[in-house]
């Protein structure tokens, strides 16, 4: 059984516990809804006490949510993935290239989410895979894994996060927006292009450090959309070193050379900052080298 407790503060004195947890907590209504359809000991309790979602909560009352876990129905991998934070909460993952986030037909035992599944395992516990934000199979870096439905819809959308990645070539501009729609290639293949009927992509870039035929470039990004950054940098011309589908050179390193290198966001249960950095893996690290970029600040 899991419990999430909250304490009602003045603000909410005397409303609704559906409007408290809605508006004050950030609660879905699928997970309200899920506790209200459960018998005691789980469901929805006011200091101890079963309470309905229409009735008053009072300043200081302890309001808590009880539910089942759901369990994770994953094979475990074996591979160890560095971990940048855990606690009851959440665990945010250093993820390395060639690991896809997700299980897929292609890939049943060797994806972060079984990495997940075997360490819940060590710990006692079966918990679904609840990733905040995910990174291509060659991607690397930052990605949090929420523990409970409550702290993955608390920071959904919500976590600032700033990619590294190794350009080909040195975009005239050390900084610079990149504003243009993308959309998919077809409905087949998951390549992506910019296009007037796409949806809206917000890139922000600086360049760090250039070598040579290649630079170091810090980004961030206002949307979220897929293979933003890899199909932004080849549509100005400088695509991401390793980046074959777009058009990147690959002598230097075989996969694109991208990493989500850090990360800010607010603790749902603790209200806490959490700031973290991802250290660079040895390919990346290695490609700077090779092309003579030098980075005193580098993750």
């Amino acid at each position: 059984m899991r419990e999430l407790s909250f304490v009602v503060p003045a603000a909410f004195d005397g409303c609704t516990l559906n409007d408290f947890l809605r508006r004050g907590k950030g609660v879905s209504y699928r997970m309200i809804k899920t506790a209200k359809q459960q018998t005691p000991p789980l469901g929805l309790f006011c200091n101890g006490a079963h309470i309905r979602t229409v009735d008053p909560v009072r300043q200081g009352d302890v309001v808590s949510l009880r539910w089942e876990e759901e369990e994770n129905q994953m094979s475990f991998s074996s591979v160890q993935v560095p971990v940048l934070y855990e606690d009851a909460s959440l665990v945010v993952f250093n993820k390395p290239w060639n690991m896809p986030c997700h299980p897929s037909r292609r890939h049943q035992a060797d994806t972060l989410g079984n990495v997940f599944a075997a360490r819940c395992a060590q710990q006692g516990r079966m918990l679904p895979f609840r990733p905040v934000n995910r990174l291509d199979k060659d991607t690397t870096g930052i990605v949090v894994v929420a523990k409970d439905p409550y702290v993955a819809g608390c920071l959904a959308g919500k976590i600032e996060k700033e990619y590294l990645g190794i350009l080909c070539g040195c975009p005239p501009q050390t900084s610079g927006t990149v504003d243009a729609p993308i959309r998919r290639v077809d409905p087949v293949r998951i390549l992506r292009q910019v296009s007037p009927d796409g949806q809206r992509a917000v890139t922000h870039y600086t360049v760090l450090a250039s070598g040579q035929g290649y630079s170091l470039a810090r980004f961030r990004l206002e949307t979220g959309r897929t293979h933003q950054i890899r199909v932004h940098m080849s549509y100005l011309g400088y695509p991401l070193a390793g980046d074959a589908w777009y058009g990147g050179s690959c002598d230097l390193i075989g996969h694109q050379a991208l990493h989500c290198a850090s990360c800010t966001f607010s603790h749902p249960v603790t209200g806490a900052e959490i700031r973290l950095s991802a250290p660079l893996w040895e390919s990346f690290k290695n490609t700077m080298e090779n092309a003579y970029i030098f980075y005193k600040n580098e993750q």
